[in-house]
């Protein structure tokens, strides 16, 4: 049976960005996939506190 996905990446092979407010490193989602670029924070909470700072 072929593969469905031969794209698929593995969840260890997943890139990954530093977020500057809490300093963690947060991993690729779906979600961002078009718009990997353009992701600077790992969550909401982290763009609303540098918003605020």
């Amino acid at each position: 049976m072929p593969n469905k996905h031969p794209t698929k990446i593995k969840k260890t092979n997943l890139p990954s960005k530093m977020c500057p407010v809490c300093l963690r490193p947060f991993t690729w989602r779906k979600k961002w996939e078009k718009n990997w670029a353009n992701v600077k924070y790992c969550s909401k909470r982290c763009a609303k506190q540098k918003a605020a700072s």
